[in-house]
């Protein structure tokens, strides 16, 4: 066995936000934070174009909706540490918040670098010990004690955090290590995932409207034939699929292979083709690109769809046939899309999947199958929405772990 480096009450592997966090509210001192990057908050500094986005506004009861099915398992740690917390703790650092039209909250400086200088000036002044450019190999547990192994040393303590990220963006650090380590130490790991990503359209045709958005589109998610969950927001064309919020928020659910079908005007086809006979009763020689300009969708959409129905933009609704009325409908109203592939880990924002909620503390973070163990941020099966739900959810379940490890060495 290889001999220890060094005894520490706690070890925190992983230098993002989760595990600077939990680091700088630790009470006892004797804490080393291992980062394998030669510098921490690698991740972070990319976050939202740079800017930062690290929260948003809203009640705890709002932020639930907007963690999918794992929600309720953050009731706890947003209340214990909420986004209201969050920008006071910045605040007093001397970094302080703008919020956007959209309820995202940036530091005012639009600097993630600010925000990652609070972060480690916290751990600095705790007197934290951080070792960086040491990968941890191998994580074991015996007789109450951890140890932990680089390629070059082993540490031991009585408390271990896992905040080691997901596999976003790989290229910062994050590769999926918490999983294995989680692994390790008997945990069960809910197949990763990308999420906050765009998708790949099999046969695409839309590459010409790459760019367009249309808001507000009502997004239905089909698996083997059946509908499975169905969303609502913006979208927007890409050269290869789709993306925007809509798409983003949603990937959580979507898996290759599956069928999207996308209502880009908000009326069922039923009504559509109801609407279309009336008005062509009525006005027939109304031109086809004239009437659906009602719509309210966009010029080079309604031109698209029109084309692909078998249509003419001029031709008078009284000539349109049966049949490309009844296409017109399903690309207006239930627009399919087979889904070909997710965009992989190295442009998803979070990663879907992790450690197993069901054997972890929702109050404390800690293992149900190994005292004083714990895992914070997006390590655990938890991902947020874009706009700040991620990095929030790394902070508050950071600080429920470094409340319960400070009360058990009070008790120690």
């Amino acid at each position: 066995m290889t001999e220890s480096s060094g005894k520490y009450d706690t070890i925190v592997i992983g230098g993002g936000p989760a595990g600077l966090f939990t680091a700088a509210n630790l009470l006892n001192r004797n804490v080393l934070l291992i980062e394998k990057g030669e510098k921490a908050g690698r991740k972070l500094l990319i976050s939202g174009t740079g800017q930062c986005n690290f929260t948003h506004s809203g009640s705890t009861g709002d932020f639930l909706q907007h963690y999918g099915k794992n929600g309720r398992f953050l009731k706890h740690a947003l209340h214990a540490f909420s986004n209201k917390d969050l920008v006071t703790f910045f605040k007093k650092a001397g970094v302080d918040s703008v919020e956007d039209r959209n309820g995202k909250i940036f530091p005012s400086s639009y600097r993630a670098a600010d925000v990652l200088e609070v972060l480690l000036n916290a751990c600095s002044g705790s007197k934290i010990s951080i070792l960086r450019g040491s990968p941890v190999t191998r994580v074991e547990h015996y007789n109450g004690t951890f140890r932990v192994l680089t390629a070059r040393s082993a540490y031991d303590c009585r408390n271990l955090v896992i905040a080691t990220g997901g596999m976003s963006y790989p290229s910062t650090g994050s590769t999926g290590d918490g999983y294995r380590f989680g692994m390790m130490l008997g945990h069960t790991i809910v197949e990763p995932k990308p999420a906050l990503c765009a998708v790949t359209i099999r046969g695409y045709k839309m590459a010409v409207l790459s760019g367009i958005s249309i808001p507000s589109a009502t997004i239905s998610l089909f698996h083997k034939g059946s509908k499975t969950n169905e969303h609502h927001g913006d979208i927007v064309f890409t050269l290869k699929g789709l993306s925007g919020p809509g798409i983003i928020d949603f990937s959580r659910y979507i898996c290759e292979g599956d069928l999207l079908r996308i209502n880009f005007i908000g009326k069922n086809q039923q009504a559509f083709v109801e609407e279309f006979i009336s008005h062509a009763q009525i006005s027939g020689k109304t031109a086809l690109q004239t009437w659906l300009k009602s719509c309210s969708a966009p010029k080079n959409l309604i031109k698209f769809m029109i084309e692909e129905a078998g249509g003419a933009a001029e031709q008078p609704m009284a000539e349109i046939q049966k049949k490309v009325r009844t296409k017109l409908s399903e690309l207006l109203c239930a627009s399919p899309f087979e889904i070909e592939k997710l965009s992989g880990y190295k442009s998803a924002m979070a990663t879907a999947g992790g450690i197993s909620l069901n054997e972890i503390s929702s109050t404390t973070m800690q293992s149900n199958l190994i005292r004083n163990l714990y895992f914070t941020g997006e390590v655990l099966d938890i991902d947020g929405d874009t706009g700040g739900y991620n990095i929030q959810a790394a902070f508050s379940t950071a600080y429920c772990a470094a409340m319960a490890i400070n009360m058990n060495l009070e008790e120690k």
